[in-house]
């Protein structure tokens, strides 16, 4: 028997070399014939497995789609950012500006001192007496010498250009232990401290040289004279604030005036016979009253008459 002999064919068609095997009959068997089934089967299952290779490429696609940008998370946390840097920002810029504002009022308001006009009206007394013939030193004499009135008017003027002082002078002895300790710690300004010392000084040379002109109005004086023009300020200011209480008693007064007589309006008008009927019995409640009064009267004159106190009362027990 002759056995089937394998030879391999060019198939110009396909591009390809198959297998064939010729049978003794002289047909032709090729490969491909008996392994349709299974190419089938592997094409099948190439396909099958393409098609899930493909879903699943899909479904990352889908995720990747579905799923959120992470540059978004990074646009929001740069948003973030910004916004805390700016509030910070703005609330130090805040304080800063509030600290620049206290030393600014400090440097132009606080410490901006003028002397009071009281000053010039004084020299301007002295120059008077001075030309009526009063002498610095001279000692005045009673308040009925016409010798001693130029000396007096002098020594008025002194005391008023005192008085107005003292508002000056209390704001700078409450001042200095805070500027000097903010001096100290170096929490002012130059400035600052500049006019600061610039109104000290200028204060100071007010005190002494009232006291210089108060020596030379009545030696001595100095020594007493801005503890007299402490206690005439603190007269002159409680009789001030008594005057305001008074006038806003006053005004509230007025006010509550003007209610009562708008409450008064709005009530409804009476008749003149219930008019004349409010009268009657007012009348007749303070006749009611006074009958009450004089029978109080005499059932206490009554009670005294009849010995309401016992007798010997006061007079001290015998032993």
């Amino acid at each position: 028997k002759l056995k089937p002999q394998n030879f391999s064919i060019f198939s110009t068609m396909s591009g390809s070399t198959e297998e064939a095997t010729i049978n003794p009959d002289g047909s032709t068997t090729f490969a491909d014939d008996a392994t349709d089934a299974g190419f089938d089967k592997e094409g099948t299952t190439g396909d099958e497995s393409g098609a899930g290779a493909e879903d699943a490429e899909s479904g990352a696609a889908d995720t990747v789609v579905k799923g959120t940008d992470p540059a978004i998370f990074l646009a929001l946390a740069f948003i973030g950012a910004v916004i805390i840097y700016y509030v910070l920002y703005t609330r130090n810029k805040k304080k800063q500006s509030d600290q620049e504002s206290f030393f600014f009022e400090m440097d132009g308001d606080k410490f901006n001192i003028k002397l009071p006009a009281a000053v010039d009206e004084y020299y301007d007394v002295k120059e008077k007496v001075e030309k009526a013939g009063w002498e610095p030193g001279k000692k005045m004499g009673s308040p009925d010498d016409a010798a001693s009135a130029p000396g007096r008017a002098l020594a008025q003027a002194l005391m008023k250009r005192s008085i107005a002082d003292i508002p000056l002078v209390t704001h700078i002895q409450k001042e200095s232990p805070g500027m000097n300790k903010l001096y100290a710690q170096s929490m002012c300004s130059v400035k600052q401290w500049k006019s600061y010392q610039a109104a000290e000084s200028l204060i100071s040379g007010e005190v002494e040289e009232v006291r210089a002109e108060a020596d030379d109005i009545e030696p001595g004086w100095s020594q007493t004279i801005w503890r007299q023009a402490m206690q005439y300020h603190n007269m002159l200011k409680n009789k001030h604030e008594t005057e305001r209480k008074q006038r806003e008693d006053a005004a509230k007064n007025v006010v509550k005036q003007k209610q009562i007589q708008e409450e008064e309006k709005k009530k409804p008008k009476l008749t003149p016979e219930e008019e004349r009927r409010q009268r009657e019995l007012a009348a007749e409640k303070a006749a009611d009253e006074l009958i009450k009064m004089e029978e109080r009267e005499k059932a206490g004159k009554k009670a005294f008459a009849n010995g309401g106190m016992k007798k010997g009362f006061l007079a001290s027990k015998k032993k």
